[in-house]
């Protein structure tokens, strides 16, 4: 049984593991007997242990679970920060990670297999201005997996981080819209230009890295980020190659 939190566009995910991509998200659990969505608040351990029991009580198991939850916060100056914003977009995407392992790896060591994929962002790799509380969050996440990789990967368990780039969903737009509320699709001129592959990256194109990550494919993958940009960590292009 897998484990998947859904959010910002990420949706197609589940759509991916059910092998139904034409299926709307809210026919998937409809459709398909074995699934089932709980609401919850990924910073109270009370909600991240009901959806963990959950699970338990319907399937007996979680085989993969996709530590997914996430908000972007506000495009601001470290200087300017809001200091709410920032303790907001720690609590979800630092703690809430942090949460989900707390709770969904003892099942994981019981079981003596498992796999657990993290959100963590390019981001989490690189510095992105007016971002420090979510650029903070992602490399907190990224070493969370290497930490909880090195823990228990002896034991049977998986423990990796996919981090895509600019990826057409909710949170891009919102963010466009904050850099330039004027001409939003400026900005999206301007991030899909330092993109090798020209374009925004689709959400089933994360999907796909994550169900290889939770597939037996990944065996002998542990402790990796897997980065899923269209190329922009790897060769942005910069000013020069924009003029050349």
């Amino acid at each position: 049984m897998g484990l998947f939190g859904v959010s910002n566009g990420y949706g197609s995910l589940k759509r991916v593991l059910m092998h139904r991509p034409d299926m709307e998200l809210d026919k998937v659990t409809e459709d398909n007997k074995t699934a089932f969505d709980v609401c919850a608040d990924v910073t109270r351990t009370g909600d991240v242990q009901a959806y963990v029991e959950a699970t338990l009580q319907k399937h007996g198991r979680i085989d993969c679970f996709f530590n997914n939850a996430g908000i972007e916060g506000r495009v601001a100056p470290t200087a300017e920060y809001d200091e709410d914003v920032f303790d907001s977009v720690i609590a979800v995407n630092v703690k809430g990670v942090f949460l989900g392992l707390r709770h969904v790896l003892p099942v994981m060591l019981e079981q003596g297999a498992g796999t657990v994929v993290n959100m963590a962002s390019i981001a989490g790799l690189v510095g992105s201005p007016g971002m420090p509380a979510y650029v903070a969050s992602k490399h907190a996440v990224i070493g969370l997996t290497k930490v909880a990789a090195g823990e228990v990967s002896s034991e049977g368990v998986r423990v990796n981080a996919v981090c895509p780039g600019p990826i057409d969903t909710r949170m891009i737009h919102e963010l466009a819209a904050q850099v330039n509320a004027d001409d939003p699709s400026a900005v999206r001129t301007s991030y899909e230009s330092s993109i090798p592959l020209g374009r925004f990256g689709k959400a089933t194109e994360v999907a796909n890295v994550v169900l290889f990550l939770c597939s037996d494919l990944s065996s002998n993958v542990t402790g990796a980020q897997y980065v899923v940009d269209g190329g922009r960590v790897a060769s942005p292009k910069g000013v020069t190659s924009q003029t050349e």
